[in-house]
């Protein structure tokens, strides 16, 4: 069974940071060097929305221009972690953030449909 663990959410002030960590079970079938892997956010009462994808074959990034400027993905293949750094957080970043993983390793894409593989998620609250 395919293994995602999101960690690092928690409650930051508006202009504050935050790192998300995706750890991906190797032993579950997860490689970092094969697996395509996303963040995604979910707020209440609102649709699952992309935020930034890094793409196997050659660590590609796309960010939603939402985010553009104030996050950053990158992974970690030697301990098959991926990281969302969150600078400059709004509160209108307040959501529910998911790791989705795609067995594709060229791809780059913001589209849940593209991911098959999914976190529990973890709380980011932006608030003063």
């Amino acid at each position: 069974q395919e293994k995602l663990v999101e960690s690092g959410g928690g409650l930051v002030q508006p202009g504050g940071s935050l790192r998300l960590s995706c750890a991906a079970s190797e032993a579950s079938g997860f490689s970092l060097d094969y697996w395509t892997f996303a963040w995604f956010r979910q707020a209440p009462g609102k649709e699952r929305e992309g935020v930034a994808c890094i793409s196997a074959s050659d660590g590609y990034t796309s960010y939603a221009d939402y985010v553009k400027g104030r996050f950053t993905i990158s992974k970690d293949n030697a301990k098959n972690t991926v990281y969302l750094q969150m600078n400059s957080l709004k509160p209108e970043d307040t959501a529910f953030y998911f790791c989705a993983a795609a067995a594709h390793p060229e791809l780059v894409s913001l589209n849940s449909i593209d991911f098959h593989n999914w976190g529990q998620g973890t709380q980011v609250t932006v608030s003063s």
